[in-house]
């Protein structure tokens, strides 16, 4: 059998390269290892890279959150503390990015933005190590994450 021992990288076709990297760069910070024409690479330095990016032309994918078979989203993690997800969440605002949701998945908190193509993706902090003990914690229903009044 085999036994996989982590998720090494998501690689995505995308519209435009220059203006998708600049999103992945610029809005998020991920650390650009590599670009050069169509392909341009990330890395967060955990591995060799953790996102690739391939530009192949067309038109962004029109937003939808009607379910259907394939990738939903991709999941970041951004901090530590529902401190830092407040302080993002305000930064993504500024900056005129999507936000699509939020959620309290009790072991994370998470907000849900759409990339320059309208892929999900889904920056989150851990609030709690329940998980360790309980797998089965990250079952838990969502519940609301209001990150502007708080």
């Amino acid at each position: 059998m085999i036994k996989i021992q982590e998720l090494g990288h998501v690689v995505l076709y995308v519209t435009n390269l220059e203006k998708v990297s600049r999103f992945y760069r610029e809005t998020l910070g991920f650390r650009e290892i590599a670009n050069d024409f169509p392909l341009a690479a990330f890395s967060s330095s955990r591995t060799h890279h953790e996102l690739l990016l391939i530009e192949i032309g067309g038109q962004p994918k029109e937003a939808s959150h009607k379910a259907s078979p394939g990738l939903y989203h991709i999941g970041f993690k951004v901090g530590n503390s529902k401190k830092e997800l407040k302080k993002i969440y305000q930064e993504l605002q500024k900056k005129g990015v999507p936000i699509v949701g939020t959620a309290d998945h009790s072991v994370t908190n998470s907000i849900y933005v759409l990339d320059p193509d309208g892929n999900e993706l889904e920056l989150y902090v851990d609030v709690s190590d329940d998980w360790k003990k309980d797998p089965k914690s990250v079952m838990k229903l969502a519940r609301p994450l209001d990150l502007e009044l708080e």
